[in-house]
Protein backbone atom coordinates (compact mmCIF):
# COMPACT_ATOMS: atom_id res chain seq x y z
CA UNK A 1 0.00 0.00 0.00
CA UNK A 2 1.34 3.44 -0.95
CA UNK A 3 0.51 6.39 1.28
CA UNK A 4 1.21 9.95 0.20
CA UNK A 5 2.42 12.05 3.12
CA UNK A 6 0.87 15.49 3.33
CA UNK A 7 2.63 17.39 4.76
CA UNK A 8 6.01 15.90 3.96
CA UNK A 9 8.23 14.79 6.87
CA UNK A 10 11.83 16.02 7.25
CA UNK A 11 14.06 12.96 7.68
CA UNK A 12 17.66 11.85 7.39
CA UNK A 13 18.41 8.74 5.31
CA UNK A 14 21.60 7.12 6.57
CA UNK A 15 24.17 7.09 3.79
CA UNK A 16 22.21 9.57 1.65
CA UNK A 17 21.56 12.71 3.71
CA UNK A 18 18.70 15.00 4.71
CA UNK A 19 15.50 15.11 2.75
CA UNK A 20 11.73 15.06 2.85
CA UNK A 21 9.69 11.88 2.91
CA UNK A 22 6.67 12.39 0.68
CA UNK A 23 5.42 8.82 0.55
CA UNK A 24 5.51 5.53 2.38
CA UNK A 25 5.15 2.00 1.04
CA UNK A 26 3.91 -0.81 3.27
CA UNK A 27 4.36 -4.29 1.80
CA UNK A 28 2.91 -6.03 4.86
CA UNK A 29 3.89 -7.80 8.05
CA UNK A 30 7.17 -9.41 6.98
CA UNK A 31 8.69 -6.28 5.44
CA UNK A 32 10.12 -2.96 6.56
CA UNK A 33 8.21 0.20 5.77
CA UNK A 34 9.75 1.96 2.76
CA UNK A 35 10.09 5.75 2.94
CA UNK A 36 9.99 7.53 -0.44
CA UNK A 37 12.33 10.45 0.15
CA UNK A 38 13.64 13.38 -1.91
CA UNK A 39 17.25 14.07 -0.84
CA UNK A 40 18.01 17.79 -0.42
CA UNK A 41 21.65 17.85 -1.60
CA UNK A 42 21.28 15.78 -4.75
CA UNK A 43 17.61 15.96 -5.70
CA UNK A 44 17.57 12.17 -5.93
CA UNK A 45 14.52 10.15 -4.94
CA UNK A 46 15.32 7.14 -2.76
CA UNK A 47 13.12 4.40 -1.37
CA UNK A 48 14.75 3.80 2.00
CA UNK A 49 13.88 0.92 4.34
CA UNK A 50 12.69 1.85 7.81
CA UNK A 51 15.96 0.95 9.65
CA UNK A 52 17.84 3.51 7.48
CA UNK A 53 15.54 6.46 8.18
CA UNK A 54 15.84 8.82 11.15
CA UNK A 55 13.60 11.70 12.19
CA UNK A 56 15.34 15.06 12.06
CA UNK A 57 15.59 17.32 15.08
CA UNK A 58 12.52 19.32 15.98
CA UNK A 59 12.91 22.20 18.40
CA UNK A 60 9.17 22.62 19.02
CA UNK A 61 8.83 18.93 19.92
CA UNK A 62 11.94 18.98 22.10
CA UNK A 63 13.64 16.36 19.92
CA UNK A 64 17.42 16.71 19.67
CA UNK A 65 19.43 15.54 16.67
CA UNK A 66 19.78 11.77 16.59
CA UNK A 67 23.38 10.60 17.31
CA UNK A 68 23.16 8.27 14.29
CA UNK A 69 22.77 11.35 12.06
CA UNK A 70 25.91 12.97 13.48
CA UNK A 71 27.87 9.74 12.97
CA UNK A 72 26.54 9.41 9.41
CA UNK A 73 27.56 12.98 8.56
CA UNK A 74 31.04 12.41 9.99
CA UNK A 75 31.46 9.30 7.86
CA UNK A 76 29.97 10.85 4.72
CA UNK A 77 32.13 11.08 1.65
CA UNK A 78 31.74 13.75 -1.04
CA UNK A 79 29.21 12.95 -3.72
CA UNK A 80 31.48 12.09 -6.63
CA UNK A 81 28.50 11.73 -8.96
CA UNK A 82 28.14 15.52 -8.88
CA UNK A 83 31.85 16.39 -8.97
CA UNK A 84 33.29 13.80 -11.36
CA UNK A 85 31.68 14.77 -14.62
CA UNK A 86 33.12 13.04 -17.69
CA UNK A 87 35.85 14.88 -19.53
CA UNK A 88 35.18 15.72 -23.18
CA UNK A 89 36.98 13.48 -25.64
CA UNK A 90 39.88 14.78 -27.76
CA UNK A 91 37.63 15.02 -30.82
CA UNK A 92 35.38 17.49 -28.94
CA UNK A 93 38.41 19.70 -28.26
CA UNK A 94 39.19 19.71 -32.02
CA UNK A 95 35.59 20.69 -32.84
CA UNK A 96 35.66 23.58 -30.35
CA UNK A 97 39.02 24.78 -31.71
CA UNK A 98 37.66 24.63 -35.29
CA UNK A 99 34.55 26.60 -34.32
CA UNK A 100 36.60 29.30 -32.60
CA UNK A 101 39.01 29.85 -35.52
Amino acid sequence: MFTQLNPTIPVHVLGKGHGYAFGMIDYGQEHNLIWVTAIDDTGEIWCAPNPSVRMDKNWTMGRERNPAIAADKAAAKPNFALKNQPEPCACAEDLVAAENS
